[in-house]
């Protein structure tokens, strides 16, 4: 028996409930892992909301760490009592779960729980943005929408260390100066100024390489005015809501520029591309090019309110649940 956020219709915060639930023995390939802190992120929101759909009920929540407590059938390469953290299907919203192996990464003692149910599903997301959708290089200009945000500081942050501009947005002094002390060289509040037209300013008409938006509707149209040509939109989240459908001619009238909506699970699909990805973040990590502060700590019967503080945009950094 484990206590667990269960959601029997979706809707608003107070749709979870913690509940009992007998978790079954490991099935074959799989660990049970008893979570030592979970990771709280904007997708929990639209899963709970029904924008994303799951089969009702279900355990809200991707990723987390904890120990290895019991192991199923043909699991090679962990054993009980390992550290481990993982980015995986619906359910780590729960004291114990099981856990495909596969999902699994090992966890170094170097490395807190808390950050490592933190750092897997954002710092994962800002690896491949930064090393794979776009390679980003020395030299190269970027934009990050919500620069204080979980994923935008640490495109700030990894973004400076592999030599780029970073321009960031937010919306308050407040998150302007995290943003800035994360690495942002330039930081634009969106409530005070068109961004587009200060990124113009900034760089004196050269505009940017690449622009990484986790805000979606609000900042989409903005977004492409601040391309170079031949530059490349990546759109990650949609915090403001979905972008609309648009015709694609745009992107040539704007200077055929690239546009991609991208998925941290299509990148990590494979064991092998995601081994490499997640010690190259563990790497950076290690080298101080990232870091991974816990600026918010929930109990996991609170996660309604940690959801309403999510939602409403009070939360800056990571944010995580402690069973």
């Amino acid at each position: 028996m484990t206590k667990a956020i269960r959601i029997h219709a979706t809707g608003g915060p107070d749709v979870m409930v913690m509940e009992d639930v007998v978790l079954p023995v490991p099935a074959t390939g799989e660990v049970r892992v008893r979570n030592h802190a979970i990771g709280l992120n904007f997708i929990d929101i639209y899963f709970r909301q029904g924008d994303y759909p799951a089969p009702l009920p279900f355990t809200p929540g991707h990723e987390g760490a904890g120990e290895v407590v019991a192991l199923g059938k043909g699991v090679d390469g962990f054993r009980i009592g390992d550290r481990v953290a993982y980015v995986s299907t619906l359910g780590s919203y729960a004291q114990e779960r099981n856990v495909d192996a596969k999902a699994l990464i090992k966890l170094p003692k170097s490395i807190s729980y808390e950050m490592g149910a933190a750092m897997m599903l954002k710092g994962l997301t800002a690896q491949y943005l930064l090393r794979r959708t776009f390679k980003v290089k020395e030299g190269d200009t970027i934009l990050v929408h919500a620069a204080a945000g979980g994923v935008g500081l640490l495109l700030c942050q990894w973004g400076k260390a592999l030599g780029a501009h970073v321009i960031g947005t937010v919306g308050s002094e407040a998150k302007a100066k995290l943003a800035r002390k994360a690495g942002a060289k330039h930081v634009i509040n969106y409530n005070e100024d068109d961004f587009a037209a200060r990124v113009k300013k900034i760089t004196k008409g050269a505009l940017c390489d690449v622009v990484y938006d986790g805000v979606g509707k609000t900042t989409f149209l903005g977004s492409l005015d601040c391309l170079r040509p031949m530059g490349m939109f990546v759109s990650f989240g949609s915090a403001s809501g979905a972008i609309d459908a648009f015709n694609i001619g745009l992107l040539a009238q704007k200077g055929s520029l690239f546009a991609t909506r991208p998925s941290l699970f299509t990148y990590i699909a494979r064991r092998e591309d995601y081994e490499a990805s997640a010690k190259d973040l563990m790497k950076a990590i290690s080298r101080g090019d990232v870091s991974i502060p816990i600026h918010a700590r929930y109990k996991l019967e609170d996660a309604v309110q940690a959801h309403e503080a999510l939602a409403g945009r009070a939360t800056t950094g990571a944010a995580v649940l402690i069973p």
